[in-house]
């Protein structure tokens, strides 16, 4: 089975949450959250694929995540 990439938004969000589930994504800077899905154990792609948008997605995946479980 393939690991997480770029593309991967909505489990990458999940997996943040699971990792993380008391930090409020809406705090987090882009450059950590970078530093965070890199971290993630199932994630495999390249750290340079990585752009705002895609940043972006993963952070309202993982907002989405953070929202229902409060």
């Amino acid at each position: 089975m393939a690991g997480l990439s770029w593309e991967d938004a909505e489990d990458i969000g999940l997996a943040l949450y699971e990792k993380h589930p008391t930090v409020d994504p809406i705090t987090v800077r882009f450059t950590d959250l970078h530093k965070f899905v890199m971290e993630l154990e199932d994630f495999d792609d390249e750290p340079t694929r990585s752009n705002e948008g895609k940043l972006e997605r993963i952070q309202m995946a993982w907002y989405d995540e953070y929202q229902e479980n409060q």
